[in-house]
C-alpha cells in the first residue's frame, strides 16, 4: 500500500525578521503570518552575541521583500506555522545551521524528513569548524543545553555530568 505525502507549499514575501529563526511573511492574499523556521533552533535575539549574530544572518539571507517558498511542516504552540523556508531552491534553515548560527532541533527534525541528513551533516561540519555558536566554550554550551531548552541538541555533543 502506497502512503500519500501531503506537501503544503506557501508562496510569500518576507516583510520582517523577528529573531534568528522567526520571520514575518505576507502571502499572496495579503495576509501577514509569523513563521518559525522548522527543525532548527537559534539563540533568542536578547542574547547579545549569538542571538544578534543569528538575527543578522537571517536578515542577510532574507532581506525585506524577498520572495520565498515555505514548505509547511507543523503548527507550533500558539498555532503559528513552522516550515522550511526556501529562496532560489536553497533551504534558509539549512544555511543557518551550515553557518553555525542555528542548531538542529532533534524534537522536530522528523518534520524535515527530506533534508534530515543534510541538517545533521551541516551541524557536524559547523561544529568541527567552530563556526558561530560552536565557538563557545563547553561550559557555555552546557548552560544553553540545561537552561535554554531550545538548545537540547547540544546535550548530544556534551556529556552532562
Amino acid at each position: 500500500m502506497m502512503e500519500l505525502l501531503q506537501l503544503m507549499l506557501v508562496l510569500g514575501t518576507v516583510v520582517g525578521v523577528t529573531d534568528g529563526n522567526t520571520i514575518l511573511v505576507k502571502d499572496n492574499a495579503g495576509q501577514t503570518t509569523i513563521v518559525k523556521l522548522a527543525c532548527i533552533n537559534a539563540p533568542e535575539a536578547t542574547d547579545k552575541r549569538y542571538g544578534l549574530a543569528a538575527t543578522q544572518k537571517l536578515k542577510q539571507l532574507l532581506p525585506l521583500q524577498t520572495p520565498v517558498v515555505i514548505r509547511s511542516t507543523e503548527q507550533i504552540k500558539n498555532g503559528r506555522p513552522a516550515g522550511e523556508v526556501f529562496v532560489d531552491n536553497r533551504s534558509v534553515n539549512l544555511l543557518l545551521v551550515e553557518s553555525g548560527n542555528a542548531v538542529v532541533d532533534q524534537e522536530s527534525l522528523q518534520n524535515c524528513y527530506e533534508s534530515k541528513t543534510q541538517f545533521l551533516i551541516a551541524e557536524a561540519n559547523a561544529k568541527n569548524k567552530h563556526l558561530g555558536l560552536w565557538q563557545q566554550s563547553k561550559l557555555q554550551l552546557k548552560f544553553y543545553a540545561k537552561e535554554a531548552s531550545t538548545f537540547s541538541i547540544m546535550t548530544n555533543y556534551i556529556p552532562l555530568s
